[in-house]
């Protein structure tokens, strides 16, 4: 069974898709190659970041909890 011919939304250009190929099911080898390197580096984050980060989020879930549970009297 051949496999199915694509074409790349990148570059234009056919291809064929075949199993445990790198990157995404709509790009070609060559052009989903180098966004997947890019995406390995993350930066690090110091204390008041990740602590800024935790709050926010803290009261997201607060504001959440508040929305779904109060009691309309």
């Amino acid at each position: 069974m051949p496999f199915p011919i694509k074409t790349c939304i990148v570059c234009s250009e056919e291809f064929e898709l075949k199993p445990d190929k790198p990157g995404f099911a709509n790009r070609c080898p060559q052009c989903s190659t180098p966004e997947a390197m890019e995406s390995g580096g993350k930066r690090r984050m110091d204390a008041d970041e990740r602590k800024s980060i935790s709050e926010a989020n803290e009261a997201r879930r607060q504001a959440m909890r508040n929305l779904l549970y109060r009691k309309d009297s």
